[in-house]
């Protein structure tokens, strides 16, 4: 019998050629789907929950101008100026602030402010903090060392207290909304850069003694080419988790500079950290609305991309997921 008929699902005549075709797209195959198909018991629930929640807040966020009625800086309308803490209903579906926003409008739009920086701070924060951890860990020496001695003195300071000082630095970028959002980006990067920078450094100087990166050297490969493709492939499998990990905290961080003072302005964007700092008066008067909205997204967003965050982490780790089939082998 020939190889060409003892291979199964083969026709004859298509010899090598068929063994050269790509594979079928299959769902199955996306991340997400496999992370899914892997987690059992709890931690599906968990998985399920922040993926719903989190895609819940993308779609709000993509959709604003859609879903909200009013602008984030928008205080009348043709009937005249919208009324001073209004409580819900009406016209005004969450009520209205003291200096007579819409709360609804407000909220759905700082769900796009949010998205946007954490978008921004953290891909730049990932770019950053890979290049500097990959050639730091790969080259060593007094490079090594001058980055190391940097990232722990940042990494020492308190992330809110090291993201006020590089607001207040760039503050004059926060007149128009995409400044205000650049400029609470990247005083959010330099918080995240030494966490990217610690873990891809380490990874590099375990990877960097494999014997596929001495196999690359021998044949002659150039060092831009290990780093950049053999070293990066293997250095980054964790970025999924601290990406999710650190989107939370951004979001935290993001909330904090606002609430102190020092985030973006309400004419620019919709902040809920803004929000809430206004909203402070008013709770003492008995007018909730202003305060329990802004503070729901932000809990809700956070608690998705959390949720999402340690179900990443215990599907990273064979022994947890081991325990986790096996207790729900036992409930069945």
């Amino acid at each position: 019998m020939s190889a060409e008929t003892a291979t199964p699902g083969v026709a004859p005549g298509d010899g090598t050629n068929a063994l050269r075709r790509r594979p079928r797209f299959s769902w199955r195959r996306l991340p997400v789907v496999r992370q899914l198909r892997e987690s059992v018991g709890v931690q599906r629930v968990m998985l399920v929950i922040g993926v719903v929640i989190t895609a819940v807040f993308v779609l709000v966020a993509v959709f604003a101008p859609v879903i909200a009625p009013y602008g984030y800086a928008q205080l009348s309308d043709a009937r005249g100026a919208f009324p001073t803490q209004q409580a819900p209903g009406g016209d005004h579906l969450l009520g209205t602030t003291v200096g007579g926003y819409d709360v609804f409008s407000r909220v759905i739009w700082g769900t796009q402010t949010a998205l946007e920086v954490i978008v921004v701070a953290v891909l730049l924060s990932i770019f950053v903090g890979i290049a500097l951890g990959l050639v730091s860990g790969y080259l060593g020496g007094w490079l090594d060392r001058v980055l190391v001695v940097v990232c722990d003195a940042v990494y020492a300071f308190p992330t809110l207290l090291l993201a006020i000082v590089m607001s207040i630095v760039i503050s004059g970028g926060q007149s128009s909304k995409w400044g205000g959002i650049f400029a609470a980006a990247i005083s959010i990067t330099v918080v995240y850069i030494p966490q990217y920078f610690r873990v891809i450094r380490a990874e590099t100087t375990r990877i960097k003694s494999e014997a596929f990166v001495e196999a690359a050297k021998v044949i002659g490969a150039p060092t831009s080419r290990i780093i950049g493709v053999h070293v990066f492939r293997n250095a980054t499998r964790t970025l999924p988790l601290i990406f999710t990990l650190n989107s939370s905290e951004a979001i935290l961080t993001l909330a904090g500079l606002g609430f102190l003072g020092f985030g973006i302005e309400p004419t620019a964007a919709s902040e809920w950290g803004y929000d809430l700092n206004k909203s402070i008066a008013d709770v003492t008067s008995g007018i909730w609305w202003t305060a329990i909205w802004p503070g729901l997204a932000i809990v809700l967003i956070v608690l998705g991309i959390t949720l999402i965050g340690e179900s990443l982490n215990d599907l990273a780790d064979p022994r947890l997921r081991r325990r986790a089939r096996v207790r729900d082998g036992a409930t069945r």
